[in-house]
């Protein structure tokens, strides 16, 4: 889906933010999407580390299955 983003869009996309939020407002909103993504990394990492621990207890754990 956003492998059709050239330089050209990403130019047209950062004019019309700075249009529409002003320079001022601009370094708020990256950072809000940041801390945004951040946290859903986070979240997305420890919800598929809890489902391996339920798939494969004993390789997460180290317990030995001998």
């Amino acid at each position: 889906m956003l492998t059709n983003i050239g330089v050209p869009t990403l130019i047209l996309i950062l004019a019309l933010a700075l249009l529409l939020f002003g320079p001022k407002k601009l370094p708020e909103i990256g950072s809000a999407f940041g801390q945004t993504l951040a946290e859903f990394k986070r979240s997305t990492k420890q919800l598929m580390d809890e489902e391996q621990e339920t798939e494969h207890p004993a390789e997460n754990t180290g317990e030995d299955r001998s």
